[in-house]
């Protein structure tokens, strides 16, 4: 019966791998719901839509036959059986002896006729037209997808609003006092930029927006955010949670015994934060993937999965990443200006140990601080502000370290 995996992006890709790698010598079975073989979705925003990769550049080059991985696109899973381990699909019945969710997860949609997201290579591929047509656009969300998309239809010309509901840019994931700066961005890069406006309605000529205004558009970008795909699941008795993700424990698996989740659609228990994460990135996706091979191959030789979530973005001839996890309780500390020629970054810290670190133009900032969240080091405050010091010379001289 082997292995069965649902979702043949960076998680279930990188499953199917990271097993063989293992030595697992059982079946492995990949099966996915889109037509195209195999592809990395990061480069789908970063590159493909700005004209710098072509779509065949995107797919994983994994000699899959090689490796005796079994791939089936265009198969959808549709239900599941648990008892009987048994997954329901779109071409019949499978029976596994260990399944793995990697489905990840969907784009919110809004209501309304002309509206784009952009998660899939037919998305990107139909994005890339409007692109090249310069069409005037309307986005919907400063988040991360919108900040790229943004990017991307400025340099091919297209005139571009971006409505956000908050009152500065990416604000699901960072303090606005934080992302304050980069509205800026968005001006300086030629794309109207509208804070705390929320849209109405959307329609085949544009938005119509809360205040009683109406932006006409050829084309509308959602970018508002995603939830695991996992309304397959229902009935099925996994535990999902008030986000419908897949509730998995310290080793990834989920509530019925068989059955492991990794990626964009499950959440898992921090003991490093103290607190249950769902991390919708292209990191989480490998780590993870690589600790449930462990877990299926290794047992109760495997270390319990707890890493140093990690992301970055392209954005407005900007390097932006962030590495670690911080809540409202956790103490700001700044790095640099925003408009310094060196960049900038902010440090979060917990009593006198950093915990996440986000970065813009400021690459050296950000590896250092990810180690030092790793390793649990005790930090000298003043010295994490001193910009013009290196972030490891904050290292508390003479006092233990250790992963917490």
């Amino acid at each position: 019966m082997g292995v069965v995996i649902v979702g043949a992006g960076a998680a279930g890709v990188h499953s199917a791998v990271a097993l063989r790698e293992r030595g697992y010598a059982g079946s492995v079975t990949l099966i996915g719901g889109e037509p195209h073989r195999p592809y990395d979705r990061p480069p789908l925003s970063k590159a493909v839509l700005r004209g710098q990769g072509r779509p065949d550049d995107v797919v994983f080059g994994i000699d899959f036959e090689g490796l005796g991985i079994q791939v089936e696109s265009g198969r959808t899973a549709l239900g599941l059986r648990p008892g009987e381990r048994q997954l329901l699909t779109s071409r019949g019945d499978l029976t596994y002896e260990t399944l793995v969710l990697a489905t990840g997860a969907d784009p919110v949609r809004l209501p309304g006729d002309g509206t784009h997201v952009l998660r899939t290579l037919g998305d990107a591929e139909r994005l890339r037209g409007v692109l090249d047509e310069r069409r005037d656009v309307v986005v919907v969300g400063a988040g991360w997808i919108g900040a790229e998309f943004t990017t991307a239809a400025r340099e091919a010309g297209c005139r571009v609003t971006v409505i956000e509901a908050a009152g500065a840019p990416l604000a699901g994931a960072l303090p606005a006092d934080v992302t304050a700066p980069m509205a800026a961005w968005y001006e300086r890069a030629g794309a109207l930029l509208r804070t705390g406006t929320k849209v109405a309605a959307v329609d085949a000529g544009g938005v119509s927006l809360s205040d009683g205004t109406r932006v006409r558009a050829d084309a509308v970008v959602v970018g508002v955010g995603a939830r695991p795909a996992t309304g397959w699941l229902a009935g099925s008795g996994i535990a999902l949670g008030a986000r419908g993700d897949v509730l998995a424990d310290e080793h990834l698996r989920a509530s019925v015994p068989g059955v492991y989740a990794v990626g964009d659609c499950a959440s898992f228990p921090s003991g490093r934060y103290g607190a249950r994460l769902l991390v919708h990135h292209w990191d989480n996706a490998l780590l993870g993937a690589k600790a449930v091979a462990a877990h299926i191959t290794g047992g109760g030789d495997a270390a319990a999965y707890d890493p140093v979530p990690y992301f970055w973005s392209e954005q407005f001839g900007h390097f932006v990443q962030y590495a670690g996890h911080h809540s409202a309780v956790d103490t700001a500390m700044w790095r640099g200006a925003p408009d310094s020629a060196d960049g900038w970054s902010v440090c979060w810290l917990r009593d006198d140990r950093l915990v996440a670190v986000l970065t813009v133009d400021r690459s050296r900032d950000l590896a250092q601080g990810r180690r030092l969240i790793t390793s649990g080091a005790a930090v000298d405050l003043e010295q994490v502000a001193a910009a013009d010091l290196p972030l490891k010379a904050a290292v508390r001289a003479g006092v233990a370290t250790g992963a917490r």
